[in-house]
């Protein structure tokens, strides 16, 4: 089967020119009121129900006074509060700006004052932090609204509950354009501040339409379960916008998606006696078992070296996604063998909202990130801004429907980034002349130049996790003594696990060209990483330069 032209929008009706997202997906399950949309550990929120409370956030939130394109800051964890805030903010025409929950109070100031948020809408494990950031920021908030509150609620704040009480669902959306302002995320970066990513109502749709239904061929009999939280782009589809797109459930974890985390919704464990009311498979009389579950390569890694990994016929997936970084070859097959489901792995970005290239259900290879998604354009650009040949690596680019509008108030940064109708990704990739799949190079400002020659860190780091031995590794370039650029490894061993230098070193020259193996390795406890979960391989270099 041949991936179909990657220039191509399949014959996909655009959305009207008046359009609102949060319409748009409470009228796709205006026919199904009565079945599971969100499950979480309290229980479910039916499709009509999660319609009613939208709407009355809706009311509440222009009874507030915040008014078209203002900002409401959402701070919450993964429950299903979460959807009827975005969503009542979105259909009020305001626009939710969704914020990582694993920040600091000084992230959290920075992000209240960039956005100008008139109101903020917390988890009550999360208000401390939000105090903390409104007392050291000069903001504009005027309420607070806290979601499940683990305290009693001080001046300027109401519990949620309350506050959707005091209004009538709001009977019409406001009357946005498919090109108006929907929502922001923030774009972390490994220094700086972080970008406020401006999407449109359009955004989401295309995603819709072009990934989850035509790629991963999401159904309304799925249950959707995403490790990847909902205040991420990729979270933000696999959890909200896909399965209600399509009308299936969602399977909500506020808690750290840890191995025993997982393990316990892959197999039913969680949400009460929460159904689905379309005969969902089931066990131990809790929730419905996740029939898709979204990913990323660290948690994959440590859910396979886990001993509770639970056996085959204990879990009813289907179709397993992964994005976030390039996934190596040997956890997708070991992860095979074990559940008989490929995992689909595929690069997308905040900037793009979802994922532009990607394996298919029945088309996977292993090692490459695989083809473009039907409706969005490929590019590799050599350092002269020309295109680079099969088997060479080039800075990635992107033309598609679902780019970003900008980075608010940073022109500097969305012309850098946004270029006459292309995206710069920040990756560097290679397309394979054999079959037109792309395999990842690493990220442009991370490859190495050894003996004049290009090494990608991704391509070491993926061969030394092959070891029986590895967990994890990350590469980077160190200068010797001679100021020239060698490769060091940092590797962190699985428990029980035993390798020494001499032997990894080996390994890699075995399977790699000779100039490609690590100089030096280091072992140690953990990789420092993002709060998504990314190497942060400039920690590395700090370390490195410090010893």
């Amino acid at each position: 089967m041949s991936p179909a032209p990657a220039g191509s929008l399949l014959e996909v009706a655009p959305p009207s020119e008046r359009f609102n997202i949060a319409q748009h997906l409470l009228d796709v399950n205006a026919g199904r009121p009565d079945k599971a949309a969100f499950i979480d550990d309290r229980g479910s929120v039916s499709f009509g129900r999660l319609a009613e409370r939208v709407r009355q956030m809706a009311a509440a939130l222009k009874g507030l006074g915040v008014k078209r394109e203002e900002r409401v800051l959402l701070l919450m964890q993964d429950n299903s509060d979460w959807p009827v805030a975005f969503l009542g903010a979105v259909y009020a025409g305001c626009v939710p700006v969704a914020v990582n929950t694993l920040l600091t109070a000084d992230d959290y100031a920075y992000m209240l004052e960039h956005s100008r948020a008139q109101a903020a809408i917390v988890s009550g494990a999360l208000l401390p932090a939000l105090r903390a950031a409104l007392v050291r920021s000069d903001h504009e908030v005027h309420k607070v609204i806290v979601s499940q509150p683990v305290a009693p609620t001080g001046f300027g704040e109401v519990e949620f509950d309350a506050f959707l009480a005091q209004h009538s669902p709001l009977a019409r959306c406001a009357p946005t354009q498919a090109d108006d302002p929907a929502f922001w995320l923030y774009s972390s970066g490994s220094t700086g501040r972080p970008k406020g990513t401006v999407h449109s109502h359009a955004n989401p749709y295309w995603t819709i339409e072009l990934y989850a239904k035509r790629v991963l061929g999401l159904e309304e009999s799925d249950v959707c379960f995403s490790a990847a939280k909902l205040f991420f782009a990729y979270g933000l589809g696999n959890a909200l916008t896909f399965p209600m797109g399509v009308g299936a459930t969602v399977v909500l974890m506020a808690e750290r998606p840890t191995p025993e985390a997982t393990f316990k919704r892959w197999t039913g464990g969680a949400g009460g006696n929460a159904g689905t009311g379309g005969g969902q498979p089931r066990q131990g009389g809790g929730a419905p078992r996740p029939t898709v579950f979204f990913g990323a390569p660290t948690g994959f890694a440590g859910m396979l070296a886990h001993p509770a990994l639970p056996p085959r016929d204990a879990v009813a997936l289907r179709l397993v996604s992964s994005a976030g970084e390039a996934l190596p070859a040997e956890i997708g097959e070991r992860f095979e063998r074990h559940f008989g489901v490929d995992i689909v792995d595929g690069i997308g970005s905040t900037e793009m909202l979802h994922i532009y290239i990607s394996n298919r259900p029945d088309r996977v290879r292993y090692g490459t990130t695989g083809w473009p998604v039907p409706g969005y354009e490929i590019e590799l650009r050599g350092e002269d801004g020309g295109p680079v040949p099969d088997g060479e690596p080039g800075d990635l680019y992107i033309h598609g429907p679902s780019a970003a509008m900008m980075y608010w108030g940073n022109r500097a940064k969305t012309r850098e980034t946004f270029q006459g109708g292309w995206t710069k990704s920040g990756d560097k990739y290679v397309r394979n002349a054999d079959d037109g799949s792309y395999t990842y190079s690493g990220r442009s400002d991370d490859m190495l130049k050894v003996s004049g020659i290009y090494v990608s860190p991704f391509e070491v780091e993926a061969t030394l996790v092959q070891h029986p031995a590895v967990l994890e590794a990350a590469v980077i370039g160190v200068p010797d003594t001679e100021g020239l650029t060698k490769t060091k490894a940092f590797v962190v061993l699985k428990a029980g696990g035993q390798a020494t230098e001499a032997e990894l070193k080996a390994f890699v020259k075995d399977r790699l060209a000779p100039y490609k193996y690590p100089r030096v390795i280091e072992f140690i406890d953990e990789l420092p990483k993002t709060a998504t979960g990314k190497i942060q391989r400039f920690r590395l270099r700090e370390r490195a330069a410090d010893a």
